[in-house]
């Protein structure tokens, strides 16, 4: 992936060395939660939405973002700027530098329905740190906090991304980043309230696939960005795609459950299997248009 000389997000937190000092009144978790869970990319950090009962069509509200939405905002937490001079590290500023790239792509895409995009924050931290979403933890693995609009990352991850779950590369990393941001996206929507309001009211069985339908529109929505960032600045090198779609399939629920127990319940599923991951996540990325992610109405996955 060509990230090198890009521009960096001013939205990017580091709390690595502070272990999550300087965040004002957020303490363990307070501020709105939203299901008291964040949105994540794997199975650990997974909310169980439900709903989308009413058969509402999500990305008909997308002009009315800049006239404040559908919902009232999150509160905001007071915090200490950002030290910026200690997101220097190659890895911090790569995924700042893909943070940018998505702010370009959402930004021009919302602007082009009329709407204002609405910039999410990026936090990296190591160990564990206090989100409006309760204490986010590395063995979550990344995930998007709806109560404070940010995605929490351990870099650390990346690691395991490429030793444990066999998916190498950069973009594959920057995948991830995009995953997490598409969740933000869903946010402003409207999407991710809708379900939550719903929470509770339905079997486990079907809150499952809704979380599934939720999960899948994020990887679509990944797939948008990718395709108007090389549209836009030709951000792809050879093998990139290669290294995405092998992010996906490698973290589907079929492929996790046979690693951990040998047995696949597809009742079970939260994300999707590894095939309807790499399928939603291409839709996006062939066309680039967020209205062939609308899950929800998708008879079959």
């Amino acid at each position: 992936m060509k990230w090198e000389g890009q521009r960096q997000s001013d939205n990017v937190e580091d709390r690595r060395e502070s272990g999550g000092a300087g965040l004002g009144g957020l303490g363990g978790g307070g501020g709105r939660r939203v299901g008291g869970r964040g949105i994540g990319l794997g199975t650990v950090a997974i909310a169980l939405l439900a709903g989308w009962i009413f058969g509402i069509n999500p990305l008909t509200v997308l002009g009315l973002l800049g006239g404040g939405g559908l919902s009232e905002p999150a509160p905001q937490v007071q915090q200490a700027p950002a030290d910026r001079a200690s997101v220097r590290d190659p890895m911090a500023m790569f995924v700042s530098t893909v943070l940018a790239d998505t702010e370009d792509v959402w930004g021009e895409l919302f602007k082009a329905q009329g709407g204002a995009y609405q910039q999410p924050k990026l936090v990296l931290f190591r160990g564990a740190t206090p989100t409006a979403c309760g204490t986010g933890q590395s063995a979550m693995g990344p995930f998007y906090c709806p109560g404070d609009q940010k995605v929490y990352i351990d870099l650390a991850f990346y690691q395991t991304l490429r030793d444990k779950l066999g998916a190498p590369g950069d973009f594959a990393q920057a995948y991830v980043i995009a995953h997490e941001v598409g969740h933000h996206v869903q946010n402003l929507l409207g999407i991710t309230e809708k379900l939550d309001a719903q929470r509770g009211r339905i079997p486990e069985v079907r809150m499952n696939a809704l979380s599934v339908r939720l999960e899948l529109q994020a990887d679509c929505l990944a797939g948008v960005w990718a395709h108007h960032a090389q549209r836009s600045r030709q951000v792809l090198e050879q093998g990139d795609v290669d290294e995405a779609l092998n992010a996906a399939a490698q973290i589907g629920d079929d492929k996790l459950q046979r690693q951990s127990s040998g047995a696949i319940r597809p009742e079970s599923f939260t994300h999707g299997s590894s095939a309807q991951r790499v399928s939603w996540f291409k839709r996006g990325l062939s066309g680039g248009r967020m209205a062939d992610c609308n899950t929800f109405d998708a008879r079959q996955l």
